[in-house]
C-alpha cells in the first residue's frame, strides 16, 4: 500500500506539470497570433488611407464634379439694375451709363432731368420679366401719361406710368414715425424716394431734390440697396434705411412711391429689351 501511495504522489506533480506547461503554450499562442492581427489589420488600414496619386486625382474629379453641379448661389442685389444719368458717367464709359446721358430730349438735357426716367427703368427691368432702357421709359411716359417731356417728372405721371406697366404703387407722404417708414419698407417690393440735402446732410450733399430707388430692405441689418442715377459712388451701395427717411425732401407734395406687387395681365407695355448705345455690368 505505501509502495502504491508513494507512486500516486510521483504522478500528481507529474500532472500537475503538465497542465502549465499546455497553459503556457495557449497563452504564448494567444497573444502571438493577437499580435499578428493587429500588425495586418493596421497594414491594411494604412493602405486604404494612402492611395495612389492616379487614385488621388481620381477623387478629386469626383469631388469636383459634384462640387460643379451643386446649384450656384447668386447674391440678391445682381439682378438688379442700376441706370446712371448723366454726361460724365457717360464719358467714362462706366457700366450702368448710356448715350441718353449726352442727348437732348425735348429741349432739355436728360443728364440733367432724368432720374426719376432712370427711377421707372429700374424698377421695371428689376422687377418684371422684361426690360428697359431710361430713354425707353421717357418715351413711354411721354406717350402714355400727361407729362410733356423737356424736364423732370413729376410724381402723378411717374405713378400713372408705373401702373400702366402693370405695378400697383402708392404714393407717400413721409411717414410720422421711423418705424412706421421701416414697416412700409419692409412691405414694399422697392420705392422711388426723393431726397434732399436741404432736409439732412448726412448722406447727400448740395442736391436740391433727386429721385433715386431703393430695393431689398435688409429688417435685420436696417439697409436697403440704393440706384443712385446721379452718382455712380452713391450706386450699387447697402446704406442704412434711416439715412434715407432723414434726407426725404419734406418741401415736396409727397416723399416717396412705394412699390406694393406687379400684375403681368395688367403690364400693357411688355417691353422686351433694353436696346441701344449703353454699357451693360458684367
Amino acid at each position: 500500500m505505501e509502495k502504491d501511495f508513494g507512486k500516486k504522489k510521483i504522478l500528481i506533480p507529474v500532472v500537475c506539470g503538465g497542465v502549465v506547461l499546455i497553459c503556457l503554450v495557449v497563452f504564448l499562442t494567444y497573444f502571438l497570433r493577437r499580435g499578428q492581427t493587429k500588425e495586418v489589420m493596421g497594414e491594411a488600414v494604412l493602405e486604404k488611407n494612402l492611395l495612389s496619386p492616379v487614385e488621388l486625382t481620381a477623387e478629386a474629379e469626383d469631388q469636383g464634379k459634384n462640387e460643379s453641379n451643386a446649384p450656384e448661389t447668386k447674391a440678391p442685389e445682381e439682378g438688379i439694375y442700376t441706370y446712371l444719368q448723366g454726361p460724365k458717367s457717360w464719358g467714362k464709359r462706366l457700366p450702368w451709363s448710356g448715350e441718353w446721358g449726352v442727348t437732348h430730349y425735348d429741349g432739355g438735357s436728360f443728364g440733367g432731368f432724368g432720374c426719376g426716367l432712370c427711377c421707372i427703368a429700374n424698377l421695371y427691368s428689376s422687377l418684371t420679366p422684361y426690360q428697359c432702357t431710361p430713354a425707353d421709359a421717357y418715351r413711354f411716359a411721354k406717350r402714355t401719361t400727361e407729362y410733356h417731356g423737356g424736364g423732370a417728372i413729376d410724381w402723378g405721371y411717374m405713378r400713372d406710368a408705373l401702373t400702366l406697366q402693370g405695378f400697383s404703387c402708392s404714393l407717400q407722404k413721409k411717414s410720422p414715425t421711423y418705424e412706421e417708414f421701416q414697416k412700409l419698407m419692409e412691405e414694399s417690393m422697392a420705392a422711388v424716394v426723393l431726397v434732399s440735402s436741404a432736409d439732412s446732410k448726412c448722406y447727400w450733399k448740395d442736391t436740391p431734390g433727386h429721385y433715386v430707388t431703393i430695393f431689398l430692405y435688409n429688417k435685420k441689418s436696417d439697409k436697403v440697396f440704393l440706384a443712385d442715377s446721379g452718382d455712380p459712388k452713391h450706386n450699387r451701395h447697402y446704406i442704412s434705411l434711416k439715412k434715407i427717411y432723414k434726407s426725404l425732401k419734406t418741401a415736396s407734395a409727397y416723399q416717396f412711391l412705394n412699390i406694393i406687387s406687379y400684375d403681368k395681365k395688367s403690364d400693357t407695355w411688355k417691353h422686351k429689351k433694353a436696346d441701344g448705345n449703353w454699357v451693360k455690368a458684367g
